[in-house]
């Protein structure tokens, strides 16, 4: 069984809570920014000490509205200031935050809240606000009622004002490092939501080490980051305790329409994203260049790029091949770089794999894209590239103070300082989810190399079986194919079958560009488009390309083109955008029945509906 061990950096200090972190922060640089807040096309900045005082107004204020140390108190809220606000307020308060994230349906409203046994909720909106209350007359131990559009932190500022500082400081000092910090709910995807303890050491070891261990992200001078992944997502939860930790700046961007403008006036020295950020960035610079007639220049840049990066880990980069890139750094990176705000030099991506054509071309931009690799279940990062000790098509090494290990039949298995304490009111789940010795089973499949660097392969429950026996793991298939830039979703199928088949559907942002590039009708609907010679075609030629990294008996022989996208209001995605796998082969059900038909051949011809 091989495993990868990375001692602890910052040993723990077992009764600090996350409380600690921002006391600490106060106490070291009071005037150190901390968030910036939107203000037309600039920002205004908030400095350790004034973020400090915002907390405990409104901390003061949940205390007076009768919240316990302990209760738990659920909240709707896209990604903004107020979300991190109010996650530090209900933590002076005592209490804890089960986060609900704001795309949720009532039905799954309905189970966090009840399986958590919240005592109130605070939604954004009134379109949140109108979605809890459907179901509120089911929930009779829902008590209190906030909205933040209708002045619910001035309320809990005007009613916290005779509550003393005393107080408050006695109810952020009650809970020690194994109390639990937050409750938050998995996506889902294979099954009913499981409620994940998350213990305050959790965040704080977590981000005290992974603080250090990233010092050239979080602690270079001026760092900041530009948070625009859900927050109710423990990936963005974590980034933002580790931003108070460390002190960087701030700001929130909900509107991903209005993304490229905010990393233009923010200007970040790092971001948080997934990978199919980076591909839209990507597709929607080269489309834009075709359009210009300059695709062919971008192309070529792309290919001088990635083969710069290829070049630097070979450990020379040829004469020629450096002239080349000089070149192109002047006439295309450069101009791309501007496109992220002109000064990230790190990304930090998880969720799913990274191209390796891909981390190659922005490591060439001079953006090193950091992925890493991590569950609800493990306070989001177990494994992460470094600045220092970084490959691409890894995951990076375990964070300080984790073993990672591979079991017999590929699944990876971790221990450490951020594997969480259980699953709420479900003890028989939470055995299930340990080894004997203690091990977190993931349910994901791996391989480590020599130098403990994690790859991911796939899920192990979503393995495919041919008739032949071959065991194919779709995301290798995947990932390549779902990079081109008409394509939004690939989900291999073939289990049982003779061989691998995949749904596809089209990316209803990047087609109508990529139609008129081709002179095509750019208002051409999906369902015309699906049955277009040329759109046929460029998906063959992307499946053709995600055919060269798999073996014969792996490889996709047929597929169709759906005449819908996947999205999380057709119960096709999860929140954090992974697939629903088994959503979709029952959802479509007929589509995959036809691609085999009633004596299906190995051989068959490329079809599309």
């Amino acid at each position: 069984m091989k495993q990868s061990h990375t001692p602890v950096l910052v040993p723990a200090i077992p009764n600090d809570n996350i409380t600690d972190l921002l006391e600490q922060r106060v106490a070291t640089t009071p005037d150190r920014v901390l968030f910036a807040l939107p203000n037309g096309d600039s920002w205004n900045d908030l400095t350790a000490t004034e973020f400090r005082r915002d907390v405990v107004a409104i901390a003061k204020g949940f205390a007076a509205a009768g919240v316990q140390p302990g209760e738990r108190i659920a909240f709707m809220c896209t990604t903004k200031y107020e979300w991190t606000l109010v996650d530090f307020a209900l933590m002076y308060a005592g209490a804890v935050m089960v986060p609900v994230y704001e795309t949720s349906s009532p039905l799954q409203i309905h189970w966090i809240l009840e399986d958590s046994g919240a005592r109130g909720i605070m939604t954004e909106s009134a379109e949140l606000a109108d979605r809890f209350a459907e179901i509120r007359d089911d929930l009779s131990h829902i008590e209190l009622v906030w909205r933040l559009d209708k002045g619910a932190l001035d309320e809990l500022r005007a009613a916290g004002v005779d509550v003393t500082d005393d107080e408050i400081e006695r109810r952020r000092s009650l809970a020690v490092g194994s109390d639990i910090a937050t409750l938050i709910y998995t996506s889902g995807s294979t099954g009913r939501p499981k409620g994940c303890v998350l213990t305050h050491s959790n965040f704080v070891d977590l981000s005290r080490n992974a603080g250090a261990a990233m010092h050239q992200v979080v602690q270079q001078p001026g760092a900041s980051t530009l948070l625009f992944v859900t927050l109710a997502h423990v990936f963005a939860r974590f980034i933002s305790v580790l931003a108070v930790h460390s002190g960087v700046r701030v700001g929130h961007q909900a509107d991903t329409s209005q993304l490229l403008n905010s990393l233009g006036s923010f200007k970040p020295s790092f971001i948080l994203a997934v990978p199919r950020v980076f591909e839209k960035v990507y597709n929607s610079a080269e489309q834009k260049t075709e359009a210009e007639g300059k695709g062919k220049i971008f192309r070529k840049a792309a290919k001088v790029a990635v083969a710069h990066s290829e070049a630097l880990d070979a450990g020379k980069v040829p004469f020629l091949l450096g002239l080349q890139f000089k070149l192109f750094d002047k006439l295309v990176y450069s101009t791309l770089r501007e496109k992220l705000g002109g000064r990230v030099s790190f990304a930090v991506s998880g969720s799913a794999p990274l191209s390796h054509y891909l981390g190659h071309f922005y490591r060439s931009l001079g953006v090193k894209i950091l992925e890493g690799y991590g569950l609800t279940e493990t306070t989001a990062p177990a494994t992460v590239n470094l600045p220092d000790k970084f490959k691409i098509g890894t995951v990076g090494p375990a964070l300080p103070g984790h073993t990672v290990r591979i079991a017999e039949d590929g699944e990876i298995q971790v221990k450490g300082i951020d594997v969480f304490k259980e699953y709420w009111n479900n003890p028989a789940a939470t055995k299930e989810a340990f080894t004997e010795d203690g091990f977190f089973i993931t349910g994901d499949l791996g391989s480590l190399d020599d130098d403990g660097y994690l790859s991911i392969t796939g899920r192990k429950k979503e393995i495919i079986v041919t008739a032949g026996g071959k065991n194919v793991a779709p995301a290798a298939l995947e990932d390549p194919i779902r990079s081109n830039t008409i394509i939004s979703q690939v989900v291999a199928v073939g289990d049982q079958k003779p061989f691998i088949s995949a749904l596809i559907t089209l990316d209803p942002e990047m087609l109508p560009v990529w139609l008129n590039n081709v002179g095509e009708d750019p208002l051409m609907t999906i369902t015309e488009a699906s049955r277009h010679p040329k759109v046929l075609a460029e998906v063959q030629s992307a499946i053709d390309l995600g055919n060269r990294y798999v073996s014969r008996a792996e490889s996709i022989r047929k597929f169709v083109i759906l005449p819908i996208d996947f999205t999380e209001a057709n119960g096709h995605l999860t929140p954090k955008m992974s697939i629903r796998r088994a959503n979709i082969l029952r959802d479509f059900s007929s589509e995959i029945a036809e691609l085999y038909g009633d004596r299906p051949q190995t051989e068959l011809t490329t079809i599309a509906r």
